[in-house]
């Protein structure tokens, strides 16, 4: 995992350096690094020409030290006042120090050929620290050279965009423990526990709740992406869907009526370590019903999306789901604004945070930047995503995954992003082109398979 800083958790490391380290010598720092990035974009420094947009606080410090390092090493560089001139319009490269994290206001940078590379210092000058949001017209960088931690206005909003690659270079302060986290290849081996020695298929086994007669596509989906994901045994149940009509597969049907099905689905979930529900399931006023007595009894965790969103309603304050377990929701936007009142804007990481708070549960919010929130406020992202996922189905796909994840023993806020960053991992190993949900599931088993280690010891017993 990467730790991410807000402008406070920042701005308390640097007081807490301070106090040991000579302020110089921390701008020294981050100028080299500021530089060592320069030189890595521009290929070479002699005769190469660099603007340097120079505010007057730290953020300018850091950029004004970089641009004596490039001069000594024969690159001709101009330092441009912060607000002094309205065009940069010849350089090789530009280099964004006019305001960090902390800024407040709305920043108008000058005009540059679009053509020039442009490297931002700690954040793009214009985009909000916390949130991502601009202020004003910033220059979207190339590559952003950051220092201690990633902080959230570039891993999230129009930040994200502006930002371009991220690289956080240590200049020697420790970051201490952060709140906000994104997660990583490493995490993979880290978070997901292999295999018991003496498990069988009901160790990992994932009941899912979903599709309805006629509509078992979602279902499917779900059921596939639960065994890819490593779940042992996957029960279905399809609300008044007859069990010749389940989808083919490994899944195990069960038969669950058409009316007052809770109960039934209850008695098999007392044999699973986890339970998905709501892809395709329809929205009758019945089945919100059974739903609502699902999550709230269910002896183990529920993952719920989609039409299970839909029959919780509004999930704030008083109306919070009371429940025996945890429960995870996994709303797109759309989804959300239903949720909560109004949809989740650019901050998701507050987002996660408003829903997880005031519903009680584990909160997935979907996006470009997948942020997950436990009640306590603590929030892992997923940052692995591509625009390739932006086909139907594919949450779908991600429920089941989340299933699986859980029933394999990873506690729920940890096995949602978990299962974020690999099914974003799943999606970039596709084609570029005409990914369906469908090519999914079996993408996540060659990604997990590539990211844990080979299984060791005696196999589980089968069967």
């Amino acid at each position: 995992m990467h730790p991410v800083l807000n402008v406070s958790e920042m701005n308390a490391v640097d007081a807490a350096a301070v106090a040991s380290t000579p302020l110089d010598v921390l701008v020294g720092r981050a100028g080299m690094a500021t530089a060592l990035a320069a030189v890595d974009l521009l290929g070479g420094t002699y005769g190469r020409r660099v603007a340097v947009i120079a505010g007057r606080g730290n953020n300018g410090a850091d950029g004004r030290h970089a641009a004596r390092l490039l001069s000594a090493r024969g690159a001709r560089v101009r330092i441009v006042e912060a607000g002094g001139v309205d065009a940069i319009a010849t350089a090789d490269l530009v280099i964004d120090a006019a305001y960090g994290t902390g800024f407040r206001g709305e920043y108008r940078a000058p005009w540059v050929d679009p053509a020039t590379p442009v490297l931002a210092v700690d954040i793009p000058s214009g985009v909000r620290g916390d949130t991502g949001e601009v202020s004003g017209s910033p220059l979207a960088a190339v590559r952003t050279v950051t220092f201690v931690a990633l902080k959230p206005g570039l891993v999230q909003g129009d930040g994200l965009r502006l930002a371009g690659r991220v690289s956080v270079a240590d200049i020697g302060l420790p970051p201490g423990p952060s709140a906000i986290d994104v997660m990583d290849d490493g995490d993979v081996a880290t978070l997901l526990p292999p295999r018991r020695h003496d498990g069988n298929k009901w160790s990992a086994a994932v009941l899912v709740v979903a599709g309805s007669p006629g509509m078992v596509g979602a279902a499917s989906l779900c059921a596939r992406a639960a065994y890819r994901g490593g779940a042992g045994m996957v029960r279905l149940g399809v609300p008044g869907g007859s069990l010749s009509d389940l989808p083919a597969g490994e899944a195990v049907g069960v038969s669950l009526p058409t009316e007052e099905w809770s109960a039934d689905a209850l008695e098999v979930a007392s044999r699973c370590a986890a339970v998905v529900i709501g892809p395709g399931l329809g929205r009758s006023a019945s089945s919100a019903g059974e739903v609502r007595r699902l999550v709230a009894e269910s002896p183990v965790p529920v993952v719920v999306d989609a039409d299970g969103l839909f029959a919780l309603g509004r999930v704030d304050g008083a109306s919070a789901p009371a429940a025996r377990s945890t429960v995870v929701l996994t709303p797109h936007d759309g989804e959300y604004g239903r949720l909560m009142g109004d949809r989740p804007g650019e901050d998701r990481i507050a987002a996660a945070r408003r829903l997880a708070g005031a519903a009680g549960v584990v909160a997935l919010v979907k996006g470009p930047t997948t942020a997950v929130a436990d009640p306590s406020g603590r929030v892992l992202l997923g940052m692995a995503g591509t625009t390739a996922l932006a086909t139907a189905g594919t949450g779908d796909v991600l429920t089941g995954l989340i299933g699986a994840t859980i029933a394999r023993g990873v506690a729920p806020l940890e096995a949602a992003a978990l299962a974020a960053h690999v099914h974003g991992r799943a999606g970039a190993r596709g084609p570029a082109e005409g990914l369906v949900a469908g090519d999914l599931p079996d993408l996540v088993a060659l990604v997990l398979s590539g990211l844990r280690p080979s299984p060791g010891g005696r196999e589980g017993r089968r069967g």
